[in-house]
């Protein structure tokens, strides 16, 4: 099993920008579908942006331009660079790798925007 460790979380106030940051435990391959998710307290998961197996990055329509994916494949990495965050950005964030036979989930980071 891949172990994902998320960092970068925490407080900020709205117009904020915060980076989240996924380290993989094993190389990460460009095949690899890679995606950053978040869950509300009380709601379901929703996928905040994606990274396809042929590179191409989608992202949740909600985004509006504020976020950016990334991976590095040389550190295991897959970072979500978050600008002009809302108090509605407020959940708890997982990272997501999924190599086709395998999925794997981060524990999942707070972040919390203040109004």
């Amino acid at each position: 099993q891949v172990q994902l460790v998320e960092s970068g979380g925490g407080l900020v106030q709205a117009g904020g920008s915060l980076r989240l940051s996924c380290a993989a435990s094993e190389p990460i391959s460009k095949t690899d579908i890679l995606s950053w998710h978040r869950q509300p307290t009380g709601k379901q998961r929703d996928v905040v942006a994606i990274i396809t197996s042929s590179g191409d990055k989608i992202y949740g329509a909600f985004v509006r331009g504020r976020f950016t994916l990334s991976r590095d494949l040389a550190k295991n990495t897959v970072d979500l660079q978050m600008n002009n965050l809302r108090p509605e950005d407020t959940a708890v964030h997982y990272c997501n790798i999924n190599s086709g036979w395998r999925v794997d989930w981060g524990q999942g980071i707070q972040v919390t925007v203040s109004s």
